[in-house]
């Protein structure tokens, strides 16, 4: 007995109608390896997804609205960026609206050149393609140039084709040292950030003593600013050693700074209104996701930002009416990293045979994210929240060698009583118990496949029911983590 068949005979073991999620699975093999890359091309004239749907591709795309979102619909890691490397050939701007160096994702090019990236919206790699850093990000310029350097050395020219919003928050290393010492604090609470400081730059801007990307053209007033923020940060934590002299080194860095920043700045929401006004077109770059959302997600174990659709306007000063598709990517199955609530978890060794075959480790962090089948209560709630017009599921491969494959589709009280929606409360998404359905599996390699009717029956079924089960079709699938193997339906 292979180790998928151990994964489907114990769940069914174990897995009545209402299963627990806490159940831990146990197994005895390792999976096949699969490489959790994306693969692009530099230039791309036209879409080449596969030839024989070719026309089906550009058709979709086509119809897609002058301004467009990719929304993550789980816990984040879904594959946002695969999408919008594809879509990007066919849009003007890309741009990102909020959160920071916690979003992150590897994309190689058609040379197998390999691209790690944090803050440059991932439509950098299409070389028409203008990007654009919204208000609502927080930006580490460290960082920012590292990415930089990293894409010129490659042969990716960002000269005129990156802009920063003037308005944007700086994230500073103190920032990061502050994540440290918070999380540090919490010991058996802690939230399980990713420690690149996006939190305490949220909570610096929220209290009103942030400094802006604008204010690097006021150095006669930004040593003031920034000894505040850093006396500041030395009253609260005990560890932080703050004097004179990180002051001052800190200002002259930031001198060059603001002269490297200075052509990349720009009012953003000036050129990306303009832009609307222009017909041209639209693709924003969510990151994170929506059960990471700050009011949406499982608080307190969220980030710090709005990954959701109010993030788009909020962030980029995009008016609602603007906005035309919303495409929510979700893995077909679920994860997670760090702390919190997960209702439908794999424990034990169950939850390692998916991140093996699916190679489930962090792009920011390297951190191993936990694993669970779809949760489609969970799933449902974001489509609800953001009015997702269309959802890319990816990784649907990673499931080929399952005879059995189980959705999670409704949540109930340890008492048997429905639970309606996804729950706010903790204690209750801790002693819920997940209602799944089971469905087959197709036992059969789907990563060649380029046409929906292609794939096997089983394969079709386990898509269709999701669509019918969240009420937004599938127009995207991912078969494989190469640029190419997506199939359009």
């Amino acid at each position: 007995m292979n180790s998928w068949s151990a994964l489907s005979l114990e769940s069914n073991l174990i897995a009545s109608p209402t299963w627990s999620c806490r159940t831990p699975l146990s197994h005895t093999a390792a999976l096949p390896y699969r490489k959790n890359v994306v693969v692009c091309s530099v230039k791309s004239p036209s879409l080449n997804v596969a030839q024989s749907t070719s026309a089906d591709s550009v058709i979709r795309i086509g119809s897609l609205g002058q301004v467009t979102g990719v929304l993550g619909s789980q816990w984040g890691d879904e594959g946002k960026g695969k999408l919008v490397d594809i879509l990007a050939n066919h849009f003007d701007i890309v741009a990102r609206c909020q959160g920071g160096a916690n979003a992150g994702h590897t994309i190689y090019n058609s040379e197998g050149k390999k691209f790690a990236l944090h803050l440059v919206p991932s439509g950098i790699l299409n070389e028409d393609t203008v990007c654009v850093i919204g208000n609502g990000v927080v930006v580490h310029l460290p960082g920012l140039f590292k990415e930089i350097d990293g894409l010129e050395s490659n042969g990716v020219s960002c000269n005129g084709r990156i802009l920063v919003s003037d308005r944007a928050h700086l994230l500073f290393d103190f920032h990061q040292e502050v994540d440290g010492l918070r999380e540090a604090e919490l010991t058996k609470s802690f939230i399980g950030t990713t420690r690149r400081g996006i939190g305490p730059c949220y909570s610096s801007k929220v209290i009103r003593n942030g400094i802006r990307v604008g204010d690097l053209r006021h150095m006669d007033t930004f040593p003031q600013k920034l000894d505040f923020i850093l006396s500041d940060a030395a009253s609260r934590f005990k560890g932080f050693n703050y004097g004179p002299d990180l002051l001052r080194d800190e200002v002259e860095r930031y001198k060059r700074f603001a002269e490297m920043l200075e052509p990349y700045i720009a009012d953003t929401i000036h050129v990306i209104n303009e832009s609307i006004r222009q017909k041209k077109r639209i693709l924003v770059e969510g990151g994170q996701a929506t059960m990471l959302d700050i009011d949406f997600g499982t608080y307190p174990f969220v980030t710090s930002s709005s990954p959701s659709a109010g993030g788009i306007c909020t962030g980029l000063g995009i008016a609602p009416r603007a906005i035309g598709d919303l495409i929510g990517v979700v893995k077909a199955y679920t994860t997670r990293v760090g702390s919190g609530p997960f209702p439908t978890e794999i424990l034990g060794q169950g939850g390692d045979l998916l991140r093996l075959a699916g190679q489930e480790f962090g792009t920011t962090t390297g951190r191993p994210r936990r694993c669970g089948w779809l949760d489609m209560v969970a799933l449902k709630y974001c489509c609800q929240i953001n009015g997702l017009s269309s959802l890319n599921l990816t990784k649907l491969d990673v499931l080929s060698e399952l005879p059995e494959i189980q959705l999670g589709v409704s949540y109930k009280n340890i008492d048997g009583t429905p639970i309606k929606s996804f729950p706010a409360d903790l204690h209750l998404l801790e002693q819920l118990k997940v209602e799944y359905e089971v469905l087959p599996g197709w036992k059969s390699d789907i990563s060649s496949v380029r046409n929906y009717s292609d794939l096997p029956k089983a394969a079709r079924q386990y898509v269709e029911r999701i669509e019918e089960l969240v009420g937004v079709p599938i127009h995207y699938i991912g078969v494989g983590p190469g640029r190419d193997a997506l199939i359009f339906k």
